[in-house]
Parts: C-alpha cells; structure tokens; sequence
C-alpha cells in the first residue's frame, strides 16, 4: 500500500510516498530513496520501491527540493541542483521514516541512483543511522563527469560564463537557466548524452509529465565540485553495494569500478550489461532492483 506523505527539512516542504512492506513484522526496516540529476520520482522509482516493498521493507521516496511535487527553499529558485543540500534532505527523510510507527527506527537503508547514487554513499559515511547502502550507476566524481557532460575541450562550457552567472544573481536578477537534454552540439546542456536525451524523453512522454527539462547553471558549476567517491573508504562497516552499468559512459562504469576498490568490506559490486540507464528497464532493471533487494534484506 502506498501513501502519499509530505515532510519538512528545515522549513522547505519534501513530497513523495510512503509504502507499507507487504509482508514480515512490524517495525520493518525501511529504505529511503530519491532520484538522480533533475529526475522526478515517477520516473521508475515507484518500480523499485514494489520490489523493496514486497520484500518486507517499508519505503520512504521523494522528489528532490525544487523539482516534481517538492517545495524549493524560501528564497531560492526551482530547479536548482545543489547536491549538499540534497544530502541533507536524504538525513531529514531518515528521521521522517525513524518517526512512523511502521518503522524500526534502527534499521535505515539508503538507496540511489546516477546523482543520487553518489549522494547515498556520503550518507552512509556520515550518517551513523544507516545501517545498509546500495548506489545505483552512481556519480562518482562531478570533475570527471562535467568534463564529459560539458564538452569542455569543445569550449561550450566558457567558466566566465559561471561568474557572470553568480554576479547577476548577486545583483538581484534572476539565474540562468540550461536545458536538461538536448541535441545542439553548441549549447550548454545538463546532460548532453543521447541516451540521456531519449531516456527523459520517453520518461516524461509516458511517465512523469511534472518532469521539467530546465536547471539553473549553477547546478552545473555544483556538480563539478562534488567528488562522492572520496567518501568510499569512510562506509565501513556498513554494509555497500555498488551497482554498475558495464558501458556506463555518463558517470563512468569504469570509474565507479575503480573507486569500489577503495571501500573497505563489506561490500558487493553487480554489474548491468548496457549503459548509464540500464538498470530501470528490462532485463538491467531485473539484475539492478534484486541486487539492492537482497541487499536490504540481508543487512537490514
């Protein structure tokens, strides 16, 4: 069964849902889950939180501040991806899930994915509430993947353009804005990949109309300075799973297979055959939720 909730992070409203376990005794263990870099969580996440949830584990799942059904901070803009603050967000929905009474406040998984991906791993190294991690196709690090989504060496991405932005907000105007997906080669975009651009496509086509292919630039300059993969080493003892798409060319399959290296056990690696997107559909998604599946229900 599943409900929609809304809860608060120092004062900015989060929207999701909240799923009964199917089975097992009460307090259950519970996951906490958003999605990645601008997604909202219709799409595929409701997929993965069934899995978790006909397993015995409750689910807490929600949009990321400023995005989908999800309040932007008072003052602030939509659209806007500050990873840091998503991180405490994923801290704010532990303490919400700690609070029903369906959940056994000691037993926390965090789950992610891409952006997200990188954002569980901080958690559980920072947040001794967690008891099991599994980072999905996860971001590993942002130097690394703007380099790929900015086409730096093509010169799209200027970093002037980075200080004009800040200087225009400062002086009271508002930011600049960057498509999500696109297909114009000069442009600056999110993410510029075509398999992104035919993935949030279909996704918004069938399955998230809310989903909104617009973020603020700093997003971007964000993303470059967050380096998640530095936080690997510090998860132990809990439990990591890293999930890993074997031609992932956005975050870097073999990037994230290198990094798993420097986490300390326990831990697992599950590769997907395909790319950065594999593992919400088809066979990828098979492979992808019975890994954190099974994860979950062993650690938690």
């Amino acid at each position: 069964m599943r409900h929609d909730i809304e809860f608060d992070a120092e004062g900015v409203t989060l929207r999701g849902w909240f799923y009964e376990p199917e089975q097992g005794t009460a307090p259950a263990p519970c996951v906490v889950m958003a999605h990645g870099w601008s997604a909202t969580r219709r799409i595929y996440l409701d997929r993965f939180a069934e899995v978790f949830a006909a397993a015995g584990l409750a689910v807490v799942v929600w949009d990321n501040r400023g995005f989908g059904d999800s309040d932007a901070a008072p003052g602030k803009p939509r659209y806007e991806i500050d990873p840091w603050e998503q991180i405490r967000d994923y801290q704010h929905a532990i303490t919400y899930a700690q609070n029903r009474p369906e959940v056994d406040p000691d037993r926390i998984g965090v789950w992610g994915s891409s952006f997200s991906g990188g954002h569980a791993f901080v958690v559980a190294a920072i947040d001794q509430r967690v008891k099991a991690v599994s980072g999905q196709a996860p971001l590993i690090s942002g130097r690394a993947t703007f380099a790929n989504v900015a086409r730096e060496n093509n010169q799209v991405v200027n970093p002037s353009i980075f200080s004009d932005d800040r200087r225009t907000r400062a002086a009271g105007h508002s930011p600049t804005m960057i498509p999500v997906i696109g297909e114009d080669p000069a442009q600056v975009t999110g993410i510029p990949t075509p398999d992104a651009h035919a993935w949030f496509t279909d996704a918004h086509e069938r399955l998230a109309p809310e989903w909104h292919s617009e973020v603020t630039l700093r997003s971007l300059e964000l993303l470059r300075g967050y380096e998640p993969g530095s936080y690997l080493p510090l998860i132990t003892p809990t439990p990591l799973l890293m999930i890993v798409g074997q031609d992932d060319s956005l975050t870097g399959g073999n990037l994230a297979a290198t990094a798993f290296q420097t986490a300390a056990e326990p831990k697992k690696i599950v590769f997907v055959p395909g790319g950065h997107f594999a593992a919400y559909t088809g066979h990828g998604f098979d492979i992808a939720a019975t890994a954190s599946r099974d994860w979950f229900a062993d650690h938690l």
